[in-house]
């Protein structure tokens, strides 16, 4: 899968993107990801990509030619690729979309807009998708950009050594996850659960759904009532929790 990301300031993602999971996935060419500088498509000498909004008001607007410029010269077969523009205003990210995104097979193009705005030529026309990754203001896409990359990959076949980490995953069961524990077994006081000390690979599996609905239903019971059809047994699971909860 290829990555292609776009924004004026290219520097900020050589670090993580150099760093452990993603960084392995390049070096297995499970992915390509190309940063691009949107101001060397700016066409005046002065590199600007940006212009007083019309009408008036607080704020400058991301120039269209620049972003345009930079898609076509990246790749100009539109059935090749799938461009995103990184916006506050888009459809909320989430891993159903992320192992949508995972699938493409088309190349991947995100656009990172600054300042204000971005012309909305550049979102209604230029872009296939508008992505936000949640309901609140950041500085500019950048950020959002490397969410997307991160979460997407880890979805490749071949980027996780154990391919039934993305199975077990948080919002992988469309729930949270459950509580995890290592060695030592009593640390400060605090004890591991007597269950997953057993062995017993069944109550493991149980006592595990279980808790992972209990923290669903503490810390986003939204994701439960989104849920359009919730099996028998996590109705028991759920009724168990409850009791416990009424003791």
């Amino acid at each position: 899968m290829r990555f292609d990301v776009i924004s004026i300031f290219p520097e900020i993602f050589s670090a993580y993107l150099n760093e452990s999971i993603i960084k392995r996935a390049i070096q297995k060419d499970l992915i390509n990801i190309n940063i691009h500088n949107l101001r060397d498509y700016a066409k005046n000498k002065h590199k600007s990509v940006d212009d007083y909004p019309y009408g008036g008001g607080a704020g400058m607007v991301m120039k269209p030619e620049p972003f345009f410029d930079a898609v076509d010269a990246i790749c100009p077969d539109k059935e090749k690729r799938k461009v995103i523009m990184l916006s506050p205003s888009g459809s909320r990210f989430d891993q159903t979309m992320a192992m949508k995104l995972s699938g493409e097979k088309k190349q991947i193009i995100l656009l990172c807009g600054r300042y204000e705005a971005v012309d909305e030529r550049v979102t209604s026309i230029l872009a296939d998708e508008e992505i936000s990754i949640g309901d609140y203001i950041l500085t500019g896409g950048e950020l959002p950009a490397l969410v997307i990359i991160d979460a997407v990959t880890r979805l490749i076949p071949g980027v996780l050594g154990d391919e039934h980490s993305i199975e077990e995953e948080s919002f992988s069961w469309g729930i949270l996850d459950y509580p995890h524990y290592t060695r030592p077994p009593v640390f400060r006081g605090y004890k591991v659960p007597e269950v997953l000390l057993s062995g017993n690979h069944k109550d493991i599996q149980r006592w595990r759904r279980k808790e992972a609905l209990r923290r669903t239903i503490t810390r986003r019971p939204d994701l439960l009532v989104s849920r359009k059809e919730i099996s028998n047994e996590d109705h028991e699971l759920l009724k168990e929790i409850k009791e416990e909860e009424l003791k």
